[in-house]
């Protein structure tokens, strides 16, 4: 039997870097150079190139990106509460009355 488990585990560093290559895709999908590409998402070329090169940008910047990329809706899942399937999943759920969180870590 083999035990082997698969961890898949990311840093923030290599989520940038996959992102970063995916709009690299995109951008060439569209056939756009990066000037082109910064232009059209109003940000500077310099930042859309040191992104690319890096994964480095600003949340609006890349939410600028997006929207020049018609991906910006994509964004909307980012973080989004639960969604309920039926009235039993809501039923189910433990009661969770604290809106703040406990630590400081």
């Amino acid at each position: 039997m083999n035990n082997i488990i698969a961890i898949n585990i990311h840093t923030p560093a290599d989520v940038a870097m996959q992102i970063a290559a995916r709009v690299k895709a995109r951008r060439l999908e569209l056939n756009l150079t990066q000037e082109g590409l910064a232009t059209r998402a109003g940000v500077k070329f310099a930042t859309y190139r040191r992104f690319e090169q890096t994964g480095e940008i600003s949340l609006k910047g890349l939410l600028q990106i997006g929207f020049a990329l018609n991906t910006l809706s994509e964004f909307d899942a980012l973080f989004a509460q639960k969604q309920y399937q039926t009235l039993d999943d809501v039923l189910n759920e433990k009661r969770v009355t604290r809106k703040r969180g406990k630590k400081n870590e």
